[in-house]
């Protein structure tokens, strides 16, 4: 039984004959009889009485109808959806992005590119790092706006390199310094990301380059949310640059190699991209040449 069969029991029940269900079809009605017997045989059961006007259907036909509308209908609705997606001006991209990038890179990035492809709809997750990789793996995630590019099969486009800062609370011993080492921060709180995020990988490997353990006080997934504990006085906070002085802090300049963090547009190359995708992956390569703009 196939999807063609349910619709010939559709338009069986519609046009209350075989002859002129098949005529509606575009068939034959020896065709159309074969495949109303398959469906009756799959089924087990007959749908169809006859009358001196054709066919109508019995209970058991109801109950079939239904679901045969049911069926054709998302058969239908999955076609549509599909052709949609594989359409480059109107198909879906996927895009998982860093809860750092939601009111900066990315939203600048999906202006651009509604302007150029207006009819694309774009389905976005907002995310730590380590959920955009579990993600991209996945294929819940096309495209993803994150740092560190990911080991394997990964592209990537630069997109912007953000130097890290001290960012400490306007009242700190340290606040009007123009420059502090990682080993001025010794004995310091810390606010940070939770282990097992990229940015707190980061953090950890800048304080182990220098030698110095940090000694963690308060840890949220937001970056923003960090620089908000640093300004309430909770600790002291290694952040991109451009977070700085959001709630009063100051951004103090780090004498640490590596004291910076590369963001770029990330994909699998070991599948193929969806049009849609393929076309954004295209627009962001030429959007980051002609420098975000």
């Amino acid at each position: 039984m196939q999807i063609r069969d349910l619709a010939g029991v559709i338009a069986v029940a519609e046009h209350g004959g075989v002859t002129d269900a098949a005529a509606a079809l575009g068939i034959t009605q020896p065709t159309m009889s074969r495949s109303l017997g398959r469906v009756e045989t799959e089924l087990g059961v007959r749908l169809f009485e006859r009358v001196p006007s054709g066919v109508v259907l019995n209970p058991d036909g109801e109950l079939a109808l239904a679901a045969a509308r049911e069926l054709v209908e998302r058969y239908e609705r999955l076609r549509a959806d599909l052709a949609e997606r594989l359409d480059p001006d109107s198909g879906v991209v996927r895009l998982a992005f860093l809860d750092s990038m939601a009111t900066s890179l990315v939203p600048r990035l999906l202006r651009d590119f509604h302007q150029a492809a207006p009819r694309a709809r774009i389905e976005l997750r907002q995310e730590p790092g380590h959920e955009i990789v579990r993600d991209l793996g996945s294929g819940a995630a096309e495209l993803a706006v994150t740092s560190l590019r990911p080991a394997g099969a990964f592209g990537w486009i630069g997109l912007q390199e953000e130097r890290l800062v001290l960012v400490v609370a306007p009242s700190h011993r340290l606040a009007g310094r123009r420059r502090v080492s990682l080993v001025d921060l010794a004995g310091e709180d810390l606010v940070t990301t939770p282990v097992g995020f990229g940015y707190r990988r980061l953090v950890d490997s800048l304080f182990g380059a220098a030698g110095v353990v940090p000694q963690v006080a308060f840890e949220s997934a937001d970056l923003a949310t960090i620089e908000g504990l640093v300004a309430a006085g909770l600790g002291v906070a290694l952040l991109p640059e451009t977070l700085a002085g959001v709630s009063g802090t100051a951004g103090i300049t780090l004498a640490a190699r590596g004291a910076r963090r590369s963001i770029g547009l990330t994909w699998r190359t070991d599948v193929a991209l969806a049009p849609a995708a393929a076309r954004f992956c295209a627009f962001v390569e030429r959007w980051a040449a002609d420098g975000g703009s």
